[in-house]
């Protein structure tokens, strides 16, 4: 029986890169499962590689027909982004370990959905200031910076990862990324004692 290994943080934590060296380690066999998303494509992404970039028309018609799984709306200063994850006959547990990444939010709705046994919570944490630096490092690259945008996230990540919320989740297991490589054995060392 396959297992979902969900990776959460705040804006800025690593998340993608952790993500992006996971799906390359062999032994873990992880399998990715794409978000799609209403929000602009940014400069460097590819459609089907990050997410799966569609509209609200697509988005509701999905929800119409019992395919969304969770999703998250974020009132941005460009307009609504959603966020979300389908059941669109990707995902087989039977089968399969996969890899996922999302909010302590969108963590819950998915283990309400597959059921909590088969869902592996794994929580990045790093210091603000490495984050709000790496943030605006990111949002400097891009061909029109989307700084308000980039500093309303951060903001709402206090909130998001609330400890309050932490603990409601019942996440009690944390790995901090301030080195990489042994945030990445941690984590790697973690899902191996849990499948």
């Amino acid at each position: 029986m396959g297992k979902m290994i969900y990776l959460m943080g705040k804006s800025s934590s690593g998340k993608d890169t952790v993500y992006k060296r996971l799906l390359e380690w062999k032994e873990g066999n992880l399998k990715k499962v794409l978000l799609y998303t209403t929000r602009p494509i940014r400069e460097g992404e590819k459609e089907g590689e990050e997410y799966y970039f569609t509209d609200d028309v697509r988005y509701r018609e999905m929800e119409a027909k019992g395919r969304v799984i969770e999703s998250r709306a974020y009132h941005t200063y460009h307009g609504l982004w959603r966020y979300f994850t389908v059941d669109d006959g990707s995902i087989d547990l039977a089968h399969n370990n996969y890899l996922l990444i999302g909010t302590i939010e969108s963590y819950l709705k998915t283990a309400a959905y597959f059921g909590k046994e088969k869902i592996l919570p794994v929580l990045l944490e790093l210091d603000d200031g490495v984050r709000l630096k790496r943030a605006l490092e990111r949002e400097m690259k891009q061909k029109t910076p989307k700084y308000q945008e980039m500093c309303r996230r951060f903001l709402a990540d206090a909130e998001d990862f609330s400890e309050e919320k932490i603990k409601e989740a019942g996440i009690s297991v944390r790995f901090s990324n301030d080195n990489l490589e042994m945030c990445l054995e941690e984590i790697k060392a973690y899902i191996k004692s849990s499948l």
